[in-house]
């Protein structure tokens, strides 16, 4: 890495070698030996006498001193004694030449020396101004950087600031759609769990068995105020709880109980879809909470983070606060980067645009979904209505003509009965003389009291016929005689007999008829009153709960 303040081209950053003395090499090899060659031997005890070119070669420990080339004049110097002093001074001394080299070079080197320092100079001087624009210039360009970061932030500020207002106003719209879809659902629970007065208990003031009187009175005192049980069941399901209570052949499949199950079933589908968009709501609801936390918390760090540029990006040089923070361009916190900065603000306003879309759609759906079920449920609660309507009717008149003719065989024998009959029974007993039942009876009675009179009267003659004949068998010997009087008083006593087994055949007819009679006044009383109970049931009690069915906007859950 490049220092601070020098270049890798200036020569001042060349590593510099001293060249006030000549290098070794140098002076070895410039050096000239004055010494006289030794004549005498060196021996092995004396290393050091060397030679005077070998001074600067490492020594060895055993000297080579074979053969020496002697000239007598190195035999007379032998005679000459140097001592190591005179040695040393004669070997540490320069040559002349040795001498102007190291003037020449100390003269070079402080001419180098000078120029180099002159380079510096200069170069040191434009580094500096050139290092206090570049960072005039950096600086300038961070704090543009930073505005421009600063604009960013608070545009994306202003951007989730706005998402987030319309976010607010979607969960209050769809919180006020669920709220309304809880009321229609609350409300249609009342045609299925209907609670409170029983309208019967309070048009009545009594309390209604199940076949239909009025028994003791519902007023009860508690804390010294009247209150009224509460109807059991729902309107839809009472109804059917109550067309249970039937007798007879009037329990019977009609089109009052499909429709009755119809309603029931239509309103158990319409709670259900109810149930599953309320769900949806609430998940909804869940949903959009959800991206507006995401959205207020980003917002939040955006504007921490607003705060903090604005603060850097007004900081100067002669501001306060300012410190060394050393090493702090090594730490690198970062944990995105601009494109995935603002993608990440970007996601979280397309994921709430995506919730409202959503949102929107489901309110819309919700509010279809109301006028869908207030209209099925209306529709069918009028089929009802209709059906109950036609039923009482058609139960008012089989039982007017039944208690008509009724009336008419009363004449014979006691008033009329009050009861109530449907007409399809009414036609089943069509072979039955229903006009003069009572009068059937009454002569059946009297042909009973005829045949028995008969039959009694019969008994006499059978009688005198029976004695002629046993006492005529009194007669003597031949007087005994099979004649003719014989014959007729048998044939008188097998007639007569023949006669009142016919009569009490007769009698065992009548009293069968009569029998049947009875039987058949008892079924169609029976049939009255089973009749008088069914047109209670749907006129009284069915048609008097289904006045309270819920209007059009409590089902759609405004009120």
């Amino acid at each position: 890495m490049e220092l601070m303040g020098s270049t890798m081209t200036a020569t001042y950053a060349r590593p510099k070698t001293s060249n006030f003395l000549p290098a070794i090499s140098t002076m070895a090899a410039s050096y000239k030996s004055h010494l006289p060659q030794l004549t005498l031997m060196q021996s092995s005890n004396q290393p050091w006498r060397t030679n005077a070119n070998a001074y600067y070669k490492p020594t060895t420990g055993v000297p080579n001193l074979a053969s020496v080339n002697r000239s007598p004049l190195d035999l007379a110097r032998s005679k000459t004694m140097f001592y190591p002093s005179n040695r040393t001074a004669l070997s540490a001394r320069y040559m002349p030449d040795d001498w102007h080299k190291s003037n020449q070079t100390n003269y070079r080197d402080s001419e180098f020396s000078r120029n180099s320092a002159e380079r510096l100079r200069r170069d040191t001087i434009r580094l500096i101004q050139d290092k206090d624009q570049l960072t005039r210039r950096t600086q300038e360009n961070t704090s543009k950087n930073i505005g421009e970061r600063i604009n960013d932030i608070s545009f994306w500020r202003s951007e989730l600031n706005h998402e987030i207002e319309n976010m607010v106003g979607e969960i209050n719209l769809l919180t006020d759609v669920k709220r309304r879809l809880e009321r229609a659902l609350a409300e249609t629970e009342r045609p299925l769990q209907q609670r409170g007065q029983c309208p019967l208990n309070a048009l009545f003031g009594s309390q209604v068995s199940h076949d239909g009187n009025l028994v003791t009175p519902v007023r009860q005192i508690e804390g010294g105020q009247l209150s009224y049980p509460e109807c059991p069941g729902g309107v839809s399901q009472e109804c059917l709880y109550h067309r249970e209570k039937r007798m007879s052949i009037d329990l019977v499949h009609d089109d009052v109980e499909k429709d009755l199950i119809r309603e029931v079933e239509v309103i158990k589908s319409c709670q259900e879809r109810m149930r599953l968009h309320l769900e949806r709501a609430v998940a909804q609801l869940a949903a959009n909470r959800a991206a507006q936390h995401e959205l207020e918390r980003d917002v939040s760090d955006k504007v921490s983070a607003y705060r903090i540029d604005d603060r850097c990006h007004q900081l100067r040089n002669t501001s306060d606060g300012i410190s060394y923070h050393r090493g702090i361009e090594r730490l690198d916190p970062s944990l995105s980067l601009p494109e995935s900065w603002s993608r990440f603000t970007d996601s979280n306003i397309l994921q709430s645009q995506s919730e409202r879309t959503a949102s929107h759609k489901l309110r819309d759906e919700i509010e279809m979904l109301l006028n869908a079920t207030s209209n099925e449920m209306w529709n069918q609660f009028n089929f009802v209505n209709v059906a109950f309507t036609n039923r009482i009717s058609e139960t008012s008149d089989a039982k007017n003509n039944l208690q008509t003719h009724l009336a008419k065989g009363g004449r014979g024998r006691g008033g009329p009965c009050v009861g109530n009959l449907r007409p399809s029974f009414a036609m089943g007993l069509s072979h039955f003389p229903l006009a003069l039942t009572l009068q059937e009876i009454f002569q059946t009675e009297m042909l009973i009291e005829a045949l028995k009179k008969a039959i009694r009267d019969k008994e006499n003659p059978l009688k005198v016929a029976q004695t002629r004949l046993d006492e005529r068998t009194r007669r003597p010997n031949v007087e005994l005689c099979r004649d003719n009087p014989y014959h007729r008083l048998v044939d008188e006593v097998r007639e007569i007999e023949d006669t009142i087994q016919k009569l009490r055949e007769r009698l065992a007819e009548a009293e069968s008829a009569l029998q049947t009679l009875v039987k058949t006044k008892v079924t169609l009383e029976h049939d009255l009153s089973i009749k008088a109970n069914s047109l209670f049931l749907d006129q009284e009690k069915c048609m008097g709960m289904r006045r309270t069915f819920p209007s059009t906007p409590r089902l759609v859950g405004y009120t």
